[in-house]
């Protein structure tokens, strides 16, 4: 009989289809059914001896709250018996009487068993699990967004390391890192049967994308980073592995319905009785050429677009012409931007989650949300610090600093936006573009983790320069559950302040970087500890909330709001 290994995570939700994603024990038929009669069935597909699925649900009604089950070969696996959760709901939208929430965040080490303490405090996703469960009434996010470093392959728990101990002799590289596809899913059964987590991928809808720790910290920090791991023995296995478990686990319910109907590798997987070759040849193909495979994708959710892009497998290394985002991932980033500008563009309601714009709306949608897991707007000192570092690398002082700047971009993790000089200010052009005239939406707002802490900083143009009409804020969010040290808290405080400031121009000065093409400023945090934010989007209106996960006194923890602001004017 087959079982649920892991799983089930509700991915794709629109207003009359969705999507879950499981993981069987071997090869069966797995089934959704909900309680209103709608539901759907597939076959699993296997890679490296593992059985997936991604099933499709239609029949849903817009506007409506259903619960479903998971069966394999037609015997229920889901919910489990006995479980103390309640009944996992597909909820359809119906963004035209209902706002958007979305909650976003990023870094989770996997939290350990109950009965351990937490180095690191509460699970903020354990927490809003928590909240949820207890209150059927609680407000709950429409889409919850993973911004990064889902699984941490560089930094396992101890637990992890004695079963890599079990299987291999941790003496040979790459030491207690996970090394092949197989120590992958192994990754994910610890972060994802968290009792709580689970529950909560199950109900509430999922969006991710991938950051350093999902494949190493650094990840393609530069092209004499990756030459060097490129010449270890164990590298390729553990991209390749990396990029595959990716595929399988995250990307895969990130696509729509329509995009996977049409997504050939998807096909070519599912049509062999084993896909792992092909995915490896898939995999192969996207570390030989980044260019080739796209990671970043769409989501409409009513009049609000989120465009979340890849900035880890899409750069450009060479020096002389180094680029967060390929030509290729700009022009489509570009292209998704503008869509629809200039001459209506109605969608029909349920495709890709969106429905038909009002016929008296010029523009196709009031909200634009970037995921990009690097924060694009930094505290200042860090920001002309990496940018500087960037002009060394390139070699503007010459070969003696450029050896210099390679050894400090790699040990200070010098390698964001702003260490992208020509993709920073593309960026800036770009917001500043879409965010000008008549079809201008009412936000643009990047959403970005990575750095351990949460702020929210505000973009303003020079005077005479063409600057937007929509307000443009960098929202920053993270850890959903990890540390910092005490050190780089105080070097974040001191990056924001005014000595901070002259002592980055001092550092742009000796590179010769000219003063980016954008001013910008703090206004919210920082804010340390383990969290959560929440966008809540109706018509026109944006406002922004910041939960952290505490420690209650008596036991247990629960969210609490630190900040919570109205974003639009």
């Amino acid at each position: 009989m087959a079982r649920l290994r892991l799983g089930p995570l509700l991915r794709y939700v629109d207003g009359s289809s969705a999507t879950v994603w499981v993981e069987a024990s071997r090869p069966c038929a797995a089934e959704v059914r909900c309680a209103d009669g709608a539901g759907g069935e597939t076959r699993t597909f296997q890679v490296a001896g593992h059985h997936y699925a991604l099933i499709p649900v239609t029949g849903l009604a817009p506007g409506t709250s259903t619960a479903y089950e998971v069966l394999l070969d037609g015997t229920t696996v889901w919910p489990l018996p006995g479980s103390p959760f309640p009944p996992s709901l597909i909820h359809t939208p119906a963004y035209e009487h209902a706002p958007v929430r979305v909650a976003f965040g990023s870094c989770r080490w996997a939290a350990p068993p109950a009965d351990e303490k937490d180095p690191v405090g509460p699970d903020a996703l354990d927490t809003l699990a928590a909240r949820l469960a207890s209150d059927p009434d609680a407000e709950r996010p429409d889409v919850l967004v993973l911004l990064g470093d889902q699984v941490y392959a560089d930094e396992t728990s101890k637990a992890t390391r004695r079963w890599l101990a079990a299987r291999r002799d941790l003496k040979d590289p790459p030491g207690n890192e996970v090394a092949d596809y197989e120590e992958y899913t192994r990754l994910y059964y610890e972060s994802w049967l968290d009792p709580e987590v689970r529950w909560l991928l199950s109900t509430v809808p999922s969006c991710m994308i991938f950051d350093d720790h999902d494949v190493i910290d650094d990840w393609n920090t530069s092209a004499s980073w990756l030459a060097d791991m490129r010449a270890t023995p164990w590298w390729r296995e553990r991209l390749l592995s990396g990029l595959m478990s990716y595929w399988v686990h995250q990307h895969l319910g990130n696509l729509p319905p329509e995009r996977l109907a049409t997504d050939p590798l998807y096909a070519a997987v599912r049509a062999t009785p084993d896909g792992t070759d092909v995915l490896r040849t898939f995999a192969s193909e996207a570390d030989a050429n980044p260019g080739s495979v796209r990671w970043s994708y769409r989501r409409d959710f009513g009049r609000v677009r989120l465009l979340m892009i890849d900035t880890r497998a899409a750069r450009v290394l060479d020096e002389g012409n180094r680029a967060m985002l390929a030509p290729s991932e700009h022009a489509w980033l570009r292209e998704q931007v503008l869509e629809g500008r200039g001459a209506p563009a109605p969608v029909p309601s349920g495709a890709n989650g969106t429905a038909t714009p009002p016929a008296d709306s010029p523009a196709p949608y009031d909200h634009l949300l970037i995921g990009t897991s690097l924060p694009w707007l930094l505290p200042h000192l860090v920001h002309d610090a990496e940018a500087w570092n960037a002009a060394l690398c390139r070699g503007e002082r010459g070969e003696r600093w450029a050896r210099f700047g390679e050894d400090l971009r790699r040990r200070a993790d010098l390698e964001h936006w702003s260490a992208f000089p020509a993709s920073f200010d593309a960026l800036a052009s770009l917001i500043a573009e879409v965010g000008s005239g008549p079809e201008a939406p009412a936000t643009v707002c990047v959403l970005s983790g990575d750095v351990h802490h949460a702020y929210i900083a505000e973009p303003s143009w020079p005077k005479g320069a063409s600057g937007p009409d929509a307000r443009v804020l960098q929202l920053t969010c993270s850890p959903v559950h990890n540390s910092i040290p005490m050190s780089i808290k105080l070097g974040f405080h001191f990056g924001w302040s005014r000595v901070g400031r002259a002592l980055g121009r001092r550092f742009a000065g000796h590179g010769g970087v000219p003063r980016p093409p954008v001013d910008w400023r703090r206004t919210g945090g920082p804010w340390f500890g383990n969290q959560l934010m929440t966008l809540t989007l109706r018509g026109r209106s944006a406002r922004l909330r910041l939960d952290q996960a505490r420690q209650e006194k008596g036991g247990g923890a629960r969210l609490r709001t630190v900040v919570e602001s109205e974003l639009t004017r």
